[in-house]
């Protein structure tokens, strides 16, 4: 069992982070009374469904109940069930800026009749100072893009960060329309077709002998090389950018011989370097 409480500042892009871990595989909780946590943890354990990684959202939106969450560490300690807490942070001036561009009040607002945004962000620093005191990891957004903030929380919580993003490999005919989720459409109708082979029509780009037919030309192994290399060049960016799912469809006529021969390349290659990649031949029982 992982779990990460996540607090910090509001303002500070504590739902940022709270997405960023989900994309990453955290069944994430927001906004818990803190005092619930123990038995939260207690049902989960229990439960037939085991979540190996939990994110719980506890924060100055509670109140009174925010005051609760050291005796609720305290419980978890009891029951053994090890965690970390993750404190999101920002300058005052950058929250300042973000509450103006929403227009949504500070959650101290009321509970102080505060006169300014400062006087509530000074205030809930106060509030959470101990929080931020115990924090295992402390992420300062102020100057973070959302692709960079998604990279930093993917670098803590996974061994590998490159498996923040999700990889779909997508084998398709164009003849039954392209996928419209695809981030990048490959067409290999250029190479020769297997199907005009009378011994390989009935067969698959998942056999060997149509892999070995289509591969046997020099364009199908020069078009090989140089996808690899494109997207040995794209994946970083995406990653770079806080891409979370990148969806690569290879076309051919029926989706049955080449563009599976294809996909499967591209899948191996791509996981050959480490990244989070899966196969599917959508047309290949057509």
């Amino acid at each position: 069992m992982e779990l990460v409480i996540v607090t910090g500042l509001s303002g500070a892009g504590k739902s940022a982070a709270v997405d960023a871990l989900e994309d990453i595989g955290f069944f994430c909780v927001d906004n818990m009374p803190t005092e619930l946590i123990p038995t939260f943890m207690q049902l989960i354990l229990r439960s037939e469904e085991h979540r190996e990684r939990v994110a719980i959202v506890a924060d100055i939106r509670l109140g009174s109940s925010f005051a609760a969450l050291f005796s609720a560490l305290d419980g978890l300690d009891t029951m053994n069930v090890p965690y970390k807490i993750l404190f999101i942070d920002a300058d005052n001036d950058t929250i300042m800026r973000r509450y103006q561009e929403t227009r949504r009040k500070h959650p101290l607002a009321d509970e102080l009749h505060a006169q300014s945004i400062a006087e509530a962000i000074n205030r809930e620093r106060e509030l959470l100072l101990p929080a931020r005191q115990k924090a295992d990891y402390v992420i300062d957004t102020s100057q973070m893009k959302s692709g960079q903030f998604k990279n930093r929380i993917a670098s803590l919580f996974l061994e590998n960060a490159q498996n923040a993003l999700k990889v779909n490999c997508i084998s398709f005919g164009f003849k039954y329309g392209a996928p419209k989720d695809a981030d990048l459409v490959f067409d290999v109708r250029c190479l020769p077709n297997p199907f005009y082979v009378p011994e390989l029509k009935q067969h698959t780009g998942l056999e060997e002998p149509v892999r070995s037919f289509v591969m046997q030309f020099e364009q199908a192994r020069g078009l090989a090389d140089k996808l690899r290399d494109l997207l040995d060049y794209l994946l970083p960016l995406y990653t770079a950018e806080g891409k979370s799912q990148l969806t690569i469809a290879v076309g051919c006529t029926g989706g049955r011989h080449r563009s599976v021969v294809f996909a499967e390349l591209i899948n191996k290659h791509l996981l050959e370097k480490g990244a989070n990649s899966s196969v599917f031949h959508r047309d290949i029982t057509r």
